[in-house]
């Protein structure tokens, strides 16, 4: 059974934090049902826009980073998964038989509702 506490979120969250730092983003780690591992990203130096339907606030679909996006983007979100994973991440699920045994589910979400994403653009002159 899928299991995420504070204790747990606490390991995790310096790898997360340096993935964040590394690609000069900004975002909130909180966990969601004890299920859930939740990153929402709030701004940064990644442009988005092109992966953000009509929209700033979007959930990213995990299980298909290396096919909706390229570039930088790309590369941020697989560490980024790979971070909020972490070393004792497991997936046993069997959707077949609707069997999920899973260390943890994980959410990364790209601005949020009420606070859209801001993109920092950076000075290419400096």
């Amino acid at each position: 059974m899928a299991y995420v506490n504070a204790e747990k979120k606490a390991e995790l969250a310096p790898a997360i934090k340096a993935v964040l730092k590394k690609y000069d983003m900004k975002g909130t780690i909180s966990v969601g049902n004890h299920m859930t591992l939740i990153v929402k990203i709030k701004s940064g130096a990644i442009d988005f826009a092109p992966f953000l339907r009509d929209s700033w606030d979007y959930q990213v679909n995990e299980y298909h980073i290396e096919t909706n996006y390229y570039g930088v983007a790309r590369d941020f979100l697989l560490e980024l998964k790979a971070a909020m994973q972490g070393e004792k991440w497991f997936c046993e699920d069997d959707v077949m038989t609707d069997y999920f045994h899973r260390s943890h589910f994980i959410t990364i979400n790209i601005g949020n509702y009420n606070k859209p994403y801001v993109f920092n653009k950076k000075d290419e002159a400096a």
